[in-house]
């Protein structure tokens, strides 16, 4: 545990939760949610390059699965500041022994957790509250020409979402998406190869 972080590496080690210690009083409370230096302690070295803030009014919200391709690819260090979600992370890297499988997290605001879904993983989250709001770094910027994505309810990747698929609610994008077995060999489990 570096000073002020715990950090947890969840059944595919490269997928890490983290939670920021909170400082409270009757007035509120202060936390300090990123700190590079802190981070850096702790092993995770990214740069992040932008922050994004997305809103979903209904609960049972699906957002995903995304994630951009190299020289886009992004690290991505998500958090939730009102609600709580079902964050999935699936692993894209050929030749890794979990390519095709999934991790999944509880991410709330009242956990005030953190999960780092890094490079070569496609994303997905699912609200579980209505009115949630989830706050994400990026390593890298937006590039429309990289954004991809990975068929949310594929058969092959076994994604318990915790709701019927007719109750999920989803762009007309996401209801689109390819399957596993039709996406090309984008990343690489060797780390030098997958940026």
């Amino acid at each position: 545990m570096a000073a002020g972080l715990d950090v947890e590496h969840l059944a595919i080690p490269e997928v890490l939760v983290v939670t920021c210690r909170r400082h409270g009083d009757d007035r509120g409370f202060f936390s300090e949610t990123y700190n590079r230096d802190r981070f850096r302690e702790a092993g995770i070295t990214m740069d992040f390059v932008q922050d994004n803030h997305a809103y979903s009014a209904e609960k049972g919200t699906v957002r995903g699965l995304h994630f951009q391709t190299p020289p886009f690819a992004q690290d991505k260090l998500v958090r939730v500041v009102r609600g709580a979600i079902l964050d999935i992370a699936v692993d894209l890297r050929t030749g890794s022994p979990t390519y095709g499988r999934y991790v999944s997290a509880v991410i709330s605001a009242k956990a005030w957790n953190q999960i780092l879904v890094p490079v070569g993983f496609a994303h997905g989250l699912v609200t579980l509250e209505p009115d949630t709001e989830v706050l994400y770094k990026v390593s890298n910027v937006y590039s429309p020409e990289h954004d991809k994505g990975l068929l949310w309810n594929d058969p092959a990747l076994g994604i318990d979402w915790g709701l019927a698929e007719e109750e999920a609610i989803l762009s007309a994008k996401d209801k689109t998406q390819p399957r596993l077995a039709d996406l090309p060999a984008y990343f690489s489990s060797d780390k030098d190869q997958s940026r």
